[in-house]
């Protein structure tokens, strides 16, 4: 798949998350769209996972695909309510992300919700 394909479907993908978390937070930005996989650009992934990480300045609820790289997250917040997000993603019908790390552009981080 050449590149600007990747990009096309990854954002759609990953507009579809942020929309989801935007039900369940009320602010919800696009983060990744692409990933790089055998050194070839492909979309982010279609799955719906739902995790909490601690980030610099606090914590965010996010969305990932099944290999762990961020699709949409909501804003910092307090980990209680980065929680809260986290299980209203789950109600509304998100599965739990199973994976210790999550992938933010070349970052990883560990998820706080095993």
């Amino acid at each position: 798949m050449h590149y600007f394909q990747a990009v096309t479907v990854g954002k759609k993908r990953a507009t579809k998350s942020q929309l989801i978390l935007f039900k369940a937070s009320g602010f919800a930005s696009i983060v990744l769209t692409t990933k790089k996989i055998n050194g070839e650009f492909v979309p982010v992934g279609e799955e719906e996972l739902a995790t909490v990480i601690n980030i610099e300045n606090g914590y965010t609820a996010i969305i990932v695909d099944k290999d762990g790289y961020t699709k949409a997250q909501s804003k910092i917040l307090e980990k209680q309510d980065a929680i809260n997000v986290f299980n209203k993603l789950i109600n509304n019908g998100s599965t739990k992300y199973n994976g210790k790390y999550v992938n933010i552009w070349t970052n990883r981080y560990p998820t706080i919700l095993h």
